[in-house]
């Protein structure tokens, strides 16, 4: 449903009236900011225009965090040109930088996983703006802003444009969009009234709050939707919360310099999300370390995201490049709770750190299936 382009600002002033538009084909879907109001200069600094039109955020000082959708996927790119540091983007004080690298998300296109990093040529003076790793500032309202359309097939912006969203939950979000992952998205819109929104040019851009020390946090990339602002039709957002050891580990690999990332002695994480057959074979995960030194931790995690509708039915395993098998849940019986999200210690230090590591899971009673989501092995 996703198609490239992007998201904007609606020009009304907060608060103005805004009348709805005709209702759109099920096919007309497109990412989108509405219902806006300038930005002040140095509001959000590290917010990020990028010459295919979408948006980004600064992630570190030289990674920018945008949508998969913006790139045609991974690999060298010099070919993006990054606007930062102003609101207008025809300041002669605005900052430039070309790309040097682009890492898609790997399981994008076929799902949610709708993001990617793109590394400069060079590092930036410039905040960068955190993505929340816990699901406690998914909820409440979310500011947006972006240099697109401020209305619906409108031209894009000069000026960066800002708005506020509440938060609109998953099951009435799904009555809009029955294709919507919950696990993977988060909605935000004004869902009788419409009027504010994100649009076309405003894809890849960061939905944020403050968190509990009052400072910014990214918890929304710019996705998809219909048409801009339209009642009943809010704004998809790719959920940091869901990806964020997934995006912490690339930015670990990407870190600075020219030249294709190397997997690195950090946190590795596998995106792909993969069915569990009902009372099946085991399916397995790969993630690879590399450039580490001697052997594993004592204390080495896997954090683990798996949906599935009875838990009790699961085994899971990590398992070391030697084919050694460390047990991290057995199934049982009495446990019907749904879906396994956790975080696992293991004592891993018999083995060595570098070798591609897997994530083992079997469903082994009948009647509930599910999805292994993500995993992430630190060792």
């Amino acid at each position: 449903m996703i198609t490239v382009g992007a998201a904007a600002i609606l020009g009304a002033a907060a608060g103005q009236a805004v009348s709805a538009p005709p209702p759109a084909p099920a096919d007309d879907v497109t990412p989108q900011v509405v219902g806006g109001t300038r930005a002040a200069q140095g509001e959000f600094p590290w917010m990020v225009r990028l010459s295919m039109g979408c948006g980004g955020a600064m992630y570190t000082t030289q990674l920018v965090l945008t949508a998969g959708h913006c790139v045609n996927g991974t690999g060298n790119n010099t070919s993006i040109t990054a606007t930062l540091g102003v609101v207008d983007l025809q300041d002669p004080a605005r900052t430039t930088v070309r790309s040097n690298y682009v890492y898609r998300s790997p399981g994008y296109p076929g799902g949610g996983d709708d993001w990617a990093l793109i590394r400069l040529e060079r590092a930036v003076n410039v905040p960068t703006l955190p993505v929340a790793s816990t699901t406690a500032y998914d909820s409440g309202t979310f500011t947006v802003a972006g240099w697109g359309a401020a209305t619906e097939g409108g031209a894009q912006q000069r000026y960066l444009l800002k708005a506020n969203v509440p938060f609109i939950n998953d099951t009435q979000c799904a009555q809009a969009y029955s294709d919507l992952i919950p696990a993977e998205e988060i909605c935000a819109g004004n869902w009788s009234s419409g009027g504010v929104d994100t649009c076309q040019g405003d894809s890849g851009g960061p939905m944020f709050r403050r968190d509990n020390n009052n400072a910014w946090i990214q918890v929304g990339i710019v996705s998809w939707g219909i048409g801009c602002a339209r009642p009943q039709n809010p704004g998809v957002y790719a959920q940091t919360s869901y990806f964020s050891a997934a995006i912490a580990a690339a930015a670990a690999d990407l870190g600075g310099g020219g030249g294709e990332p190397q997997p690195t002695c950090t946190t590795q994480a596998n995106t792909t999300r993969v069915s569990i057959p009902d009372a099946g074979t085991a399916i397995t995960s790969p993630v690879t370390i590399a450039g580490c030194s001697g052997a594993a931790s004592a204390t080495s995690t896997v954090k683990v995201d798996i949906s599935h509708t009875y838990r009790g039915d699961l085994v899971i395993d990590l398992v070391a490049p030697d084919g050694t098998a460390y047990r991290l849940k057995n199934s049982s019986s009495s446990d019907s709770a749904d879906n396994v999200v956790a975080t696992y210690t293991v004592n891993a230090s018999s083995e060595q750190a570098n070798g591609t590591w897997r994530l083992r899971v079997q469903d082994v009673y009948a009647a509930d299936t599910g999805a292994l989501n993500n995993w992430a092995l630190t060792v």
